[in-house]
């Protein structure tokens, strides 16, 4: 692996922004500590730290980074599709003539298949493995205390996937609306975003919130088709204006304090979001944009450089398997008689160290075994998917937008129940879940195949 990671490193062309890959990195870090961090685990089940320490919530203005990874993917993906569109063997004229559709289909197709490979394989592995370790579990009458615990909440993190995916999924037109409207494709978003709160709380419309998981998301993610064109110029006035709205939000609207999720609030930030997440991107976004020239100069140093391009090859499979790797901790812990202290106890804060340390071995370990699911698929120059493989390749996605989303809220508690949870209003269950994730996943890889 050393020797790939030096070559790698060492051909980065001097046009690469090595910032991104470091806020792509460091995000996902930073979510992972986090989540390692907020568990509360008792004998009795699973709690957040900051709902036993109020007084933490507001560490999540600074920890609650998931908007910089869907900021520097948005940067990603236009540059991905816009390289994808230079190289297609046809080029339609200004106006439009037959057989452009076909192209840009088959250009749409390319870029899901490019985008979601790296994102879907270590994806399936991760769904598949864990879908027979718990059926194997509960056919052997297993299921309760922490493991019943750890097959429920092992798939929450997939959220973050099936949102990337429709990311990517939109990329192509909202791209276009960037080209044509600039900083008003945001704002647009941004005030639909407004508008759904606006109807969630002053107007009492049901289900109306859900549709924020697009506008919310989205608009950051249109900031990184700004940054890619260079047009966040002001940075300070960005970071300035969310943090100032986010707070205003907080103190006179109907939004909570913590910018992560708590256990049995009424009113959460982030499932679904709402206008405060939305400013609170803001902020992030320019924060990170400020640091920028700092952090450039670090990275021109070689071993930064090889430290960030060895952790962009394993950053999902860490992501996926880092869960899995804490609750195997815990598990260990209540097997060899081991104390777990009261949350945010003396002791239990002495112990932070430790159970860190050890998660953070056995991560390394599951990346060690998958990382290879993680690998990078290139297409040949010019290559392109089949005419009309474009709407398969979108239903594809869609597929594993929902399975991923279904997945993640009922998880792998109760497979042979039965079990279900709503995914908005449409009761899904865990084999159901898998299937759409499956089908689509095999749908985008055959329509990515058909080269011409």
């Amino acid at each position: 692996m050393g020797s790939s990671v030096r070559e790698l490193a060492g051909a980065t062309p001097a046009t690469r922004d090595r910032y991104v890959d470091l806020l792509r990195v460091a995000s996902l870090g930073a979510v992972v500590l986090g989540h390692w961090l907020m568990a509360a685990v008792t004998p009795d089940g699973v709690g957040n730290l900051l709902a036993v320490v109020p007084a933490l919530q507001p560490l999540t203005w600074l920890l609650q980074v998931m908007p910089v990874f869907f900021f520097v993917g948005g940067f990603s993906h236009a540059l991905s599709y816009r390289s994808l569109l230079r190289k297609r063997p046809y080029r339609p004229r200004p106006e439009r003539s037959e057989g452009s559709e076909g192209s840009e289909d088959s250009v749409y197709s390319a870029f899901l298949r490019a985008r979601l490979q790296r994102l879907l394989r270590p994806t399936m592995v991760f769904v598949l493995v864990w879908g027979a370790a718990a059926l194997l579990v509960q056919l052997l009458g297993g299921g309760g205390g922490l493991t019943g615990v750890t097959l429920r909440m092992v798939t929450q993190p997939l959220w973050f996937i099936g949102i990337y995916l429709a990311m990517v999924a939109f990329t192509p037109p909202l791209l276009r609306l960037h080209e044509r409207y600039g900083w008003g494709a945001f704002a647009g978003l941004a005030g639909a975003a407004v508008a759904v709160d606006v109807l969630r709380f002053a107007a009492g419309v049901p289900y109306v919130e859900f549709l924020n998981f697009a506008f919310v998301w989205l608009a950051v993610h249109q900031l990184g088709f700004l940054r890619a064109d260079g047009r966040i110029r002001r940075p300070v006035l960005l970071a300035g204006s969310g943090l100032l709205t986010a707070g205003a939000l907080v103190a006179f609207g109907p939004y909570p304090l913590s910018m992560v999720g708590m256990p049995g609030e009424k009113v959460s930030n982030m499932a679904p979001p709402t206008l405060a997440l939305l400013c609170h991107g803001l902020w992030l976004v320019g924060a990170v944009e400020l640091l920028r020239a700092p952090a450039a100069r670090l990275l021109e140093r070689p071993r930064v450089w090889r430290t960030v391009v060895a952790a962009n090859g394993v950053a999902m499979t860490a992501f996926l398997w880092h869960l899995t790797a804490m609750f195997g901790v815990y598990g260990a812990m209540l097997a060899l008689d081991v104390e777990l202290p009261a949350p945010a106890s003396a002791a239990w804060w002495a112990q932070v160290p430790l159970r860190i340390a050890l998660a953070a071995a056995l991560t390394a370990g599951l990346v060690a075994a998958f990382r290879a699911f993680e690998r990078p698929v290139t297409a040949p120059p010019g290559a392109a998917g089949a005419t009309g493989a474009g709407p398969l390749a979108a239903l594809g996605a869609t597929l594993c937008l929902l399975g991923v989303l279904g997945l993640s809220m009922v998880g792998f508690g109760g497979l042979l129940d039965g079990r279900t949870a709503l995914l908005i209003a449409i009761p899904v269950s865990a084999p159901a879940a898998v299937a759409m994730t499956l089908g689509g996943w095999l749908l985008v890889e055959r329509t990515g195949r058909a080269v011409r």
